[in-house]
């Protein structure tokens, strides 16, 4: 993203806060999301590295202590996965002089947070940076029509630089597989990987079941896991898990899984055009699965880790989000992608406020006009 188009993120007040407490902040999230465009434009007098480059990563793992050395108190460390080695260089920095300040970046989630709970244990504040979030958008972006943002997702390449959807997701997606997945798969089994992705997207905001999967794509169970596993920690898919509570029974077991961003939802899916999602069987699941990253790039921003889940009897009874709060209360949360609101759509968020015997907040997220407290529009979420 060039700095001309820059975006102003919401996750800025959350950073900057941190900044001044921790030697370290340690920003994750998928690729292309903004996060090393984030930084330097936070941090503009920082010395910037990005261990991508071939020879600057060679440098930094031959010679951890020098390499850091080199840099000054002050700099940007982009995909410093790569060489987890710097982390514990990192902590003898900060512990020696506190006034050193180091902004490390990464897009594997696992890998990076496990090396950094490790080294740098109550060093560094952690953010994750994800697709823009509707509060992002400029005023004229957030009134197309909804079949338009759900299909060019939220991805800082198609809003700030106008990048054709179909072509950056389909590239964004083939890179992630030659990039990210080649070294880690064996090559007969890219095929079945993407079949794999591909039929996850079917499924998107159904209850996720790993035999069913693995007789479809033809692999193991562990496979499955594994490769699901793959996708949360590069930012591509996330889990709802169900809900559970002692006043609570006969509740399934089974997590959702969604999309990070529904411009690649839609890519996999194979929708070419705004016009195909309006008829498309779909439509409905895509637009819930807006409406749950939504909620969870809301508590990303405000540098929150998220709680929710979802609430489904083996009965059929369904509440789409619940998130507990802070101080004992439960937000519930049914998404509906019509215009028209419904007495109905609350019920079963009445029923299961009854149920667990707490105070709750039931909203309605749908595609009309906002009526507080009752029901909100997806874009203000």
């Amino acid at each position: 993203m060039e700095t001309s188009n820059f975006i102003n993120r919401a996750i800025t007040p959350a950073i900057e806060k941190a900044y001044k407490y921790y030697p370290v902040l340690t920003i994750t999230g998928p690729r292309q999301s903004g996060k090393s465009t984030l930084c330097r434009h936070l941090f503009p007098d920082f010395r910037y590295v990005n261990l991508e480059n071939i020879s600057t990563r060679s440098q930094a793992a031959t010679d951890p202590e020098g390499f850091l050395t080199g840099l000054g108190d002050t700099c940007i460390i982009d995909e410093v996965q790569h060489v987890p080695e710097l982390l514990s260089e990192i902590q003898v920095k900060v512990d020696e002089d506190r006034s050193r300040k180091f902004i490390l970046t990464g897009s594997s989630n696992f890998s990076l947070l496990h090396n950094v709970s490790q080294s740098l244990a109550g060093r560094t504040a952690v953010f994750s940076l994800l697709p823009l979030s509707m509060s992002e958008l400029s005023p004229e972006m957030k009134e197309l029509p909804t079949d338009s943002l759900m299909f060019r997702g939220f991805y800082p390449g198609v809003i700030a630089n106008s990048i054709p959807a179909d072509m950056f997701y389909t590239n964004y997606y083939d890179t992630y597989v030659e990039r990210d997945l080649r070294d880690l798969l064996r090559v007969g089994n890219l095929v079945k990987f993407d079949r794999f992705v591909r039929m996850l997207a079917l499924r998107v905001g159904s209850e996720f079941n790993a035999s069913a999967l693995s007789r479809e794509v033809g692999v193991s169970s562990v496979t499955i896991a594994e490769w699901l596993s793959m996708l949360q920690t590069s930012y591509i898919v996330f889990e709802l898990p169900p809900y559970y509570s002692n006043q609570t029974k006969s509740l399934t077991k089974n997590k959702k899984i969604y999309f990070y961003d529904t411009g690649l939802l839609c890519n996999l899916l194979s929708i070419t055009e705004p016009g195909a999602i309006a008829n498309n069987v779909l439509r409905g699941a895509i637009f819930e699965n807006m409406a749950v990253a939504e909620l969870m790039k809301r508590s990303a921003n405000a540098g929150k880790r998220p709680a929710y889940s979802f609430y489904r009897q083996n009965s059929g009874m369904e509440v789409d989000v619940v998130n507990p709060a802070a101080d004992g209360s439960i937000d519930l949360y049914e998404i509906k992608a019509g215009k028209t609101l419904h007495s109905d759509y609350a019920s079963n968020m009445k029923r299961l406020a009854e149920t667990l015997q707490v105070p709750s907040k039931a909203t309605v997220i749908y595609d009309g006009d906002t009526i507080a407290p009752t029901a909100i529009n997806v874009r203000d979420i």
